[in-house]
């Protein structure tokens, strides 16, 4: 689903508190840690939904005194970064409400681009990486982050919670999101005219008795919330009983000694040409 007067989509995981939580819990180094090596002080940097900006302030950070920009769809989630950066004295950080497939800036503006599970959201992939490449400067620099859904996991599994992936990943695809994108990111890179592309993967884990608890409840009261039980059903991509199942097994995952969790990532950088 997308909004008729915009090129934003509807987006899956919603803005609900324990959404919000998790997102806060995002920090430059735990999901920016291929990026931090390039960045330096000076630098202009764009922040492609940046959500509550707890990611944002760190990059704006490692760039003082350079000028960082955030940008989202969502005006509560630029509410939120704005005051994230007032309360840590981040005055290098400005925040926006727009539409990262028809960014509001100049030509050749930006050093670098960042975008964390954006790709992800957007239905037209081109139009986001022609945007960033559009406001970045000359040999500027573009890093994204996104999912690859298939091959994250929870352990020990119950022959069950692996359908809680294929689930998400459907629920995406209907509100016409892209849930393994990491996987493509060289690929899309490339098409989009960037040079030098450097393509890895990473995990995002859950292994301590505090993450496993922690993810257990975003888990819980996102995932098997009434609006997305409903969704669910409504796409048909699950039923209730299979819903009610994978909660019993989240249930069992959680009490158990061997919990070990992890979101898979593919993360790329790559850089504008020169002429």
């Amino acid at each position: 689903m997308t909004d008729e007067t915009s090129g934003t989509p509807y987006y899956t995981f919603g803005f609900s508190e324990s959404m919000l939580q998790h997102l806060r819990r995002h920090t430059v180094h735990s999901h920016a840690a291929h990026l931090l090596p390039h960045l330096k002080p000076g630098l202009r940097v764009l922040d492609l939904g940046c959500g509550p900006g707890t990611l944002s302030v760190g990059l704006a950070e490692a760039i003082a005194p350079g000028a960082l920009y955030g940008v989202d769809m969502e005006p509560s989630q630029v509410d939120l970064a704005r005051s994230v950066a007032e309360a840590g004295g981040h005055d290098n950080a400005t925040f926006r409400v727009g539409d990262v497939t028809g960014l509001a800036f100049d030509d050749d503006r930006f050093d670098v681009v960042h975008g964390h599970a954006i790709l992800a959201h957007v239905p037209d992939t081109e139009a986001v990486l022609a945007e960033a490449k559009r406001v970045l400067k000359p040999g500027g620099l573009i890093s994204v982050r996104e999912w690859i859904l298939e091959n994250s996991f929870l352990a020990p599994d119950f022959e069950v919670i692996n359908d809680a992936w294929l689930t998400l990943a459907e629920l995406m695809t209907a509100d016409d999101g892209h849930p393994n994108i990491g996987r493509d990111l060289k690929r899309h890179l490339l098409d989009a005219g960037f040079t030098d592309v450097r393509a890895t993967a990473s995990f995002t884990c859950y292994t301590t008795e505090a993450d496993i608890g922690y993810f257990s409840r975003v888990i819980e009261n996102w995932f098997f919330s009434a609006d997305v039980r409903s969704s669910a059903t409504a796409y048909g991509v699950a039923t209730q009983q299979q819903l009610d199942n994978l909660e019993q097994a989240l249930k069992r995952w959680m009490s158990h000694p061997g919990a070990f969790g992890a979101v898979a990532y593919g993360e790329s950088i790559a850089y504008k040409p020169q002429g």
